[in-house]
C-alpha cells in the first residue's frame, strides 16, 4: 500500500478520467489525498470515505477571457501547492499525481518532489494546441511557444508522464520529450456505472427519430454544426429531435442558432449538468449519439470520452473523422463524417435513420474493437505505471491483487 496524493484543476466525481483513476488506486489499496476545486455554491469541506480524503479548494471555474483563466489557474496553482506541502508534511506521499490542465500545475508538487515523493504528470490536453484553438492564435505565436516551452519543461520535471493517445504522445515527443518517459493509458468508461445490466435500454413509442449529444457545449466539440444538420434534415426525418445534455460557454449561441434556424422545436437543451445516473437513462432514451468534435488543434489527437460513453451504452454514434479516431479505430465501427462540414454530417444522419441496419452493424463492430480500450484493461496499464514510481519497501504486487477488483 502507498500514501498518493492526487492534484487536479477540476470537480470530482464529474471529472470522467479522474473519477477512474481514484476507483482505480482504491481498487489496488492505496490511501488516496484527492486536492481538486469546489463544485457549485456549496462550501468547501473536506470529504472522507474509507481511504480517500478529498480536499476542495474554494475557487470556482467561470467563464471569462484570457485574464479569468490565469487568475484561476494561479490561484490554484497557489492553493495546491501550499495545501500539498502541508500535507505532505502529516502523511509522507510516495507519489503526487498531477493532472492538467494547466501543465505547469505540475510544480505545486515540487516541495514533497524535494522530500523524497515521486511525481507524475497525467497529460490530459495537448495544451499548445489547445489554447492555439480556443483563441485563434498561430502557432508561431509568442504565447504558444511559451506554452509549448512550459509543456516540456513540466514533462522533464515529473518523473513519469502519461497521456491519452498514442497520437497525444507522438506529440510530445516531436518538441523533444524523452520517449521512455510517457505512456498511455486511454479515456475509456467506468466499467461498473456503465453496466446496462444497471440501465435497461429503453424502448419509445413515438415514432421520433432522436438524436443525443452529452458534454460540454462549446465550438470544439461542434454542437452548432449538429443544429445546421438537424435543420437541412427536419423536412426528410419525421421527427427529428436532437437532446444536448451538459453546458458550457457555447450554450447561449447554440440556442440562438436553433431559434435563428426555426429549429428551436426540434432541438431541446437540459436545464444544466445532470448526474451521471440521470444522464445514462436519458443517453439510453436516444437512437444515436453525435460525437462533432472539429478536427483542429488538440480535438485531433485525442479521445473524447462521450465517444466512449456510448460504445458502452452500444448506441449507435455519428462521429466526425480525427487522427486518433483512425488510430484506433477503423471505418466499420461508427458513422463517420468529414469534421466541420454540416453537409457531411447531414448526410451520415440521413444514412442512418434510412437504413437501420447500419446503425446495428456499427455497434456490435464498436464493441469489439474497443474491447482492448475498455477501463478494465487501461486501469491495469495505469497502475503499472504508478506502481514502478512507488519505493521499492511499499511496493505490492497490485496486478496480482486488483486483477478481480478493478
Amino acid at each position: 500500500m502507498a500514501r498518493i496524493c492526487v492534484i487536479r484543476q477540476g470537480v470530482y466525481p464529474y471529472d470522467a478520467r479522474l473519477t477512474r483513476e481514484i476507483k482505480a488506486l482504491l481498487a489496488a489499496g492505496h490511501e488516496v489525498d484527492l486536492i481538486c476545486l469546489q463544485w457549485g455554491d456549496e462550501p468547501p469541506r473536506d470529504e472522507r470515505a474509507e481511504r480517500l480524503t478529498v480536499y476542495r479548494i474554494p475557487i470556482r471555474k467561470r467563464h471569462g477571457g484570457k485574464l479569468r483563466y490565469f487568475f484561476e489557474y494561479a490561484a490554484f496553482f497557489v492553493a495546491s501547492a501550499l495545501l500539498v506541502a502541508v500535507l505532505h508534511l502529516r502523511h509522507r506521499y510516495d507519489v503526487v499525481q498531477v493532472n492538467t490542465l494547466p501543465d505547469s500545475l505540475v510544480f505545486a508538487a515540487a516541495i514533497p518532489r524535494l522530500l523524497g515523493a515521486r511525481v507524475l504528470l497525467d497529460l490530459h490536453e495537448c495544451m499548445p494546441e489547445f489554447f492555439a484553438l480556443k483563441y485563434g492564435l498561430p502557432p508561431t505565436h509568442r504565447a504558444i511557444k511559451l506554452l509549448a516551452w512550459w509543456e516540456q519543461a513540466s514533462i522533464r520535471f515529473a518523473d513519469a508522464a502519461v497521456t491519452c493517445t498514442e497520437p497525444m504522445r507522438e506529440r510530445f515527443l516531436e518538441r523533444g520529450a524523452p520517449p521512455e518517459k510517457i505512456g498511455v493509458v486511454l479515456n475509456s468508461f467506468d466499467d461498473e456505472r456503465f453496466n446496462l445490466r444497471r440501465h435497461p435500454s429503453t424502448q419509445r413509442s413515438d415514432g421520433n427519430f432522436v438524436l443525443v449529444c452529452h458534454g460540454t457545449i462549446d465550438y470544439m466539440y461542434g454542437l452548432d454544426l449538429v443544429v445546421r444538420a438537424v435543420a437541412a434534415l427536419r423536412d426528410r426525418i419525421p421527427g427529428l429531435e436532437l437532446r444536448i445534455y451538459g453546458d458550457g460557454p457555447g450554450r447561449a449561441e447554440v440556442q440562438a442558432l436553433a431559434q435563428e434556424l426555426d429549429v428551436a422545436s426540434n432541438v431541446r437543451f437540459s436545464p444544466g449538468w445532470l448526474p451521471l445516473d440521470e444522464l445514462l437513462p436519458r443517453i439510453l432514451e436516444a437512437d444515436a449519439g453525435v460525437v462533432a468534435i472539429r478536427r483542429d488543434g488538440c480535438f485531433d489527437l485525442t479521445h473524447s470520452n462521450k465517444m466512449y460513453d456510448l460504445i458502452a451504452l452500444r448506441k449507435p454514434i455519428v462521429m466526425s473523422r480525427t487522427r486518433a479516431v483512425e488510430a484506433y479505430f477503423d471505418d466499420e465501427c461508427f458513422q463517420l463524417f468529414e469534421s466541420g462540414s454540416e453537409h457531411d454530417l447531414a448526410r451520415a444522419i440521413y444514412e442512418l435513420y434510412a437504413h437501420p441496419d447500419i446503425g446495428r452493424r456499427i455497434v456490435a463492430r464498436a464493441a469489439r474493437v474497443g474491447e482492448p480500450y475498455r477501463w478494465v484493461h487501461q486501469a491495469k496499464a495505469y497502475l503499472a505505471i504508478m506502481e514502478r514510481l512507488i519505493p521499492t519497501a511499499n511496493r505490492e504486487s497490485v496486478a496480482a491483487r486488483t486483477a478481480e477488483r478493478i
